[in-house]
């Protein structure tokens, strides 16, 4: 028998060349037909496809599959599976015999396998459809088996998972070593890790005490996630595999992201500790207690604010932002194809606007994780409020329905914004809590003349009520509300902090803050902002598919993105702008391209992709290319990656002009090709 050498690639050419004497198999030449022609299905398939053939379940597979199996391959080829199944051949060996013995097909989803294929040992999960392959007699001569790897999106939705249960626990928490000891024990556990430790660094420059125990670099591969504060290192948690064990991209992040968790946590709880001693001694040291307790509640105020949005930063937004590359691609594209038809004019600029809010949003609670100072300026409140309306919605729950109300028309308000959007979220915290059966929270923004107030200027001021329907205060309890750690939540639930920070906004801004309330018929809490005399620079809105388009007049461009429903969308942007576009699905795969003489004008990659980075490549092919220009996009808030710093980018989700705009400015300013 002959092999077709146009059906398969390297494998095709590792099974004419096998000496097949020593496979149980034999000859080709001696091979049923059945065996030939699925032999021959396989190699031409692009799917990853293995055969187990006959009684010692021979392994044939074609290219697709073998990264699958690592370095088994290519001892397994032709080879009985259980010599190099092993590890997993007790799990294996039935799901097998069960389809050769019943010709049943076996099918799974996210199937979970023990395998060492680089290495080490690791649970990997796959789609899984095991079908019967009958000889020419009706006997079942093997089992053709095809899978489609699922470990990287098993593993994520786990993470995620982990991530909102360490969330939850880290609330409740009130001691610092116990809340990084709970991460420890998370990062042991889906880590896979050997041992996790937290080790801390009092000063700067003082080396980081791991216990004695612990494996010698020679013994182990080490991650160290560090932990700073204030662009300083603190502390860092440390851990060890075996020296076999490599590390990925979503291992750090995720190691990342419980290390950022866990530390704000456990400040958090630290500095309410302090704060809470403090203020049982400042009856006897009030002088040296009031300079502490100011430091210690910026810390917290800090701390809570991080809390609020924690779960919605980091790889939450670039995760979002991807979704939103191919909307708003799609859009953009619908909306200049059919400018003329007003019908879809509305259509698609009713969801490119939508899409703007989304990334709106995302940009609002990514900004509430920075410390800002106090930067007043003219601001239009009521166009504020309406922007927070998805978040503040969210914040609520289904149980509550929140109103917005206000004039059409008002002059904006001298305040800094930041602040004032946390202010406006913690009022509306508190009163969901005093609502627990749900209930109505009132927003109402207007301006009032004051002539009479014995703790306001005359003049005009913007004022923003907040009303619930809910349990309301006591006159003992409103007369204290706005005391800076004062609350009638549990322990755990609240600092006693958000009144006080919005009364302090009131004060800083020259404005005023007051509560009113009927016990069991709810809140009203009142702001007061100075209105401004200054105009608003609002800026103009240019039209939905009205920005000139410049085109690409036939330029060949290599688009490489791991993510296919990013990819595929940019690439139609990119064809619709008059471009020639070369598709690749990671970095590997558009070095190989440009390896072998792909000749394009400019390179497009997106930044976090598996295996090699945005950056990784635009280096490599720096080194095939020199003259290449490369544009990188990416779905992150920002980059800390220094090799990125001289590199053009554009950050998802972008428009089709947005696009055009930055390819034909690299091409203008690129040697001719």
């Amino acid at each position: 028998m002959q092999l077709d050498p146009s059906s398969g690639g390297g494998l095709d050419t590792l099974m004419r060349d096998l000496d097949w004497s020593q496979s149980p198999l034999g000859l080709p030449d001696t091979w049923s037909s059945s065996l030939r022609t699925t032999v021959g299905m396989l190699l031409a398939a692009r799917a990853q496809v293995v055969l187990f053939w006959g009684v010692h379940f021979v392994a044939l597979y074609n290219d697709a599959y073998a990264p699958t199996i690592g370095d088994k391959h290519p001892r397994a080829l032709g080879r009985p599976a259980c010599e190099n199944w092993a590890e997993l051949w007790d799990d294996l060996e039935p799901l097998l015999k069960g389809v050769r013995e019943t010709g049943r097909t076996f099918a799974a989803s996210d199937r979970p396998f023990y395998i060492e294929r680089h290495g080490y040992g690791e649970t990997a999960y796959f789609d899984v459809s095991y079908s019967a392959v009958p000889e020419a007699d009706g006997s079942v001569g093997g089992v053709l088996c095809i899978v489609s790897e699922t470990t990287r999106r098993v593993v994520s939705a786990r993470r995620q998972a982990s991530l909102l249960q360490l969330e939850d626990s880290l609330r409740s928490i009130t001691d610092a070593p116990a809340a990084r000891q709970f991460a420890v024990d998370l990062l042991r556990q889906e880590l896979g890790a050997d041992t996790v430790r937290y080790a801390d660094q009092p000063s700067p420059g003082e080396t980081l005490a791991v216990d004695d125990d612990a494996p010698s670099a020679a013994d182990a591969c080490v991650l160290a996630i560090p932990v700073s504060r204030n662009n300083q290192q603190v502390g860092a948690f440390v851990v060890q595999y075996p020296a076999t064990r490599r590390w990925d991209d979503e291992d750090r992040q995720f190691a990342r992201s419980v290390a950022e968790r866990t530390w704000s946590a456990s400040e958090r709880a630290r500095a309410e500790d302090e704060l809470h001693l403090l203020n049982r001694e400042l009856g006897e040291r009030v002088a040296q207690v009031v300079a502490q307790r100011e430091a210690a509640l910026a810390r917290v105020h800090e701390m809570q604010k991080l809390e609020t949005i924690g779960q919605l930063t980091g790889g939450v937004a670039h995760d979002f932002n991807n979704l939103l590359t191919p909307i708003v691609g799609a859009l953009d594209m619908v909306a200049r194809l059919h400018e003329d038809d007003e019908r879809t004019r509305k259509l698609t600029g009713a969801g490119l606007q939508a899409a703007e809010r989304a990334r709106t949003l995302v940009q609002r609670l990514l900004a509430f994780a920075r410390r800002q100072h106090l930067q007043a300026r003219p601001v239009n409140v009521r166009q504020l409020v309406n922007g927070m309306e998805d978040l503040l919605t969210r914040s609520l729950g289904p149980q509550v329905v929140l109103k917005i109300e206000g004039e059409a028309s008002l002059p904006p308000a001298m305040m800094d914004p930041n602040q004032f959007e946390l202010a406006l979220l913690n009022l509306a915290v508190n009163a969901r809590d005093a609502m627990p059966g749900g209930g109505t929270l009132t927003i109402a923004v207007g301006q009032e003349s004051m002539t009479h107030h014995a703790r306001l200027p005359e003049g005009r001021y913007i004022r923003l009520s907040v009303s619930d329907t809910g349990s309301g205060m006591d006159e003992v309890t409103i007369k204290r509300a706005v005391e800076p750690f004062f609350t009638t939540k549990a322990k755990g639930q609240g600092t006693g902090l958000g009144l006080s920070m919005v009364h302090g906004l009131a004060a800083q801004s020259g404005g005023d803050f007051a509560l009113s309330s009927v016990h069991g018929r709810g809140t009203t809490a009142t702001l007061w902002l100075p209105a401004s005399t200054e105009s608003l620079d609002d800026g103009a809105t240019q039209a939905v598919g009205k920005a000139p388009l410049r085109r690409g007049q036939g330029a060949a461009v290599l688009l490489v993105d791991d993510e296919e429903l990013v990819r595929s969308g940019t690439a139609e942007m990119l064809i619709d702008a008059g471009y020639v576009v070369r598709q690749a699905s990671s970095g590997h795969q558009a070095l190989a391209l440009l390896r072998d003489g792909l000749d394009v004008a400019i390179l497009i990659t997106d930044y976090a992709m598996p295996g090699m980075t945005g950056a990784q490549l635009a280096s490599e092919a720096a080194q095939l290319r020199p003259a290449l220009p490369v544009l990188v996009i990416t779905g992150f808030a920002s980059l800390n990656d220094h090799t990125v710093v001289d590199l053009p980018r554009l950050s998802k989700p972008f428009r089709q002009v947005e696009l055009a705009d930055v390819l034909a400015d690299l091409l203008e300013k690129s040697p001719p090709h």
